[in-house]
């Protein structure tokens, strides 16, 4: 078969890789799915955060999937997996961690905000853009209404959500100054807390503090997580072109 659907792509999964992390054991159950539900193949490899320092660590992949597990052995090698999805045009993914560093990413290399911090990395820090929730989210579920005409709401499939955490920092300052960079806060909780960011003008560039990867049991693939191994099918198609 010659279509973009029966191509492989490569998926650099981002993260220090453990069996006691849920979403960790989760990607191999959503990989099959993906596979025989969906017909998407992805071929994933997973890059430890040390590992991702490397300039070139998650050049050449289709999709980079920033997963859960903070604090990460690296921050540097993090955001720099972030970067280069962002500046290269890869598609990306960020959950909880994910969510939580690439908007550190884009805070410090697009906005200038160079001295902003993540607590659970660096709780002396003068400045802080992710901090404790006044309300831990771990092992909890809650309502994401998701704004209409973005990313998020065409990968859902719908302006209202209910979605699973495991989370305890997220985004508190600065984000004002973050959405006139350009980065746009897509979907929110009932009292208006950011819950999903997301690049205009990028191929696919989404991020959730929620982890999608939890839903249900493995066998029926998040519509986020089919979103994101979509993009990456298409993004091996055009690579695949350009170079015949």
């Amino acid at each position: 078969m010659t279509n973009s659907a029966a191509r492989t792509a490569r998926l650099a999964l981002v993260g220090d890789r453990s069996p006691n992390v849920a979403s960790h054991t989760r990607v191999p159950l959503l990989l099959d799915a993906l596979t025989e539900r969906d017909r998407l193949h992805l071929d994933a490899y997973w890059i430890p955060s040390q590992d991702a320092e490397a300039e070139d660590a998650v050049r050449g992949f289709d999709a980079v999937w920033v997963l859960p597990g903070s604090p990460y052995r690296s921050e540097a090698g993090v955001l720099a997996a972030v970067r280069t999805a962002r500046e290269e045009g890869i598609p990306f993914l960020g959950t909880c961690g994910g969510f939580q560093h690439a908007l550190l990413e884009y805070a410090r290399h697009v906005c200038g905000l160079t001295r902003v911090a993540h607590a659970e990395n660096d709780p002396d820090a003068d400045d802080f853009l992710i901090e404790p929730l006044a309300c831990s989210l771990v092992g909890h579920e809650a309502v994401v209404r998701i704004e209409p005409a973005s990313l998020a709401q065409a990968a859902i499939g719908s302006e209202r959500t209910v979605e699973r955490y495991f989370c305890a920092y997220g985004p508190s300052r600065h984000l004002d100054t973050l959405r006139a960079h350009g980065l746009r806060f897509t979907g929110h909780d009932e009292d208006g807390h950011v819950r999903i960011a997301e690049l205009p003008g990028h191929p696919f560039f989404l991020a959730t503090l929620f982890q999608p990867e939890l839903s249900g049991d493995g066998s029926r693939p998040h519509p986020v997580v089919r979103a994101l191994a979509r993009a990456a099918v298409e993004h091996a198609a055009r690579e695949t072109g350009m170079r015949a």
